[in-house]
């Protein structure tokens, strides 16, 4: 059941991006801002840790997953430091996803190669 739940959720979350892609003119770097926005209210109002708790994977390895990971080390470290852990916690406990991703996107820049997007 646990397998269902991370594929119908992150699926899910995944046909709403892409709705947005085909529907508005949004850009993606617009969608994206709005999924990581969205897991940190969500996560803040206390709705997207039951989400997390049924779909797991399916819900943390999108974008509203790094929301609620920025969320959730700011609000860790807000109790444990007091309020420099505003600053300091969401950089800690997301810093290995944005590691991986400057280290992939940089090793992918170096082996393909880069085209104009034509409309």
């Amino acid at each position: 059941m646990t397998y269902l739940w991370c594929f119908l959720i992150g699926g899910g979350i995944c046909v709403i991006g892409e709705l947005l892609i085909l529907l508005t003119k949004l850009t993606p770097a617009r969608i994206l801002v709005i999924y990581i926005v969205a897991g940190v209210i969500l996560s803040f109002c206390g709705l997207y840790r039951p989400i997390v708790e049924l779909a797991g994977a399916g819900a943390t390895v999108p974008l509203t997953g790094f929301g609620y990971a920025l969320w959730e080390g700011t609000r860790k470290a807000i109790e444990e430091q007091g309020a420099i852990g505003i600053l300091t916690g969401g950089l800690g406990a997301t810093a290995g996803g944005i590691a991986a991703a400057i280290v992939f996107g940089f090793i992918t820049a170096l082996i393909t190669e880069p085209k104009a997007k034509h409309e």
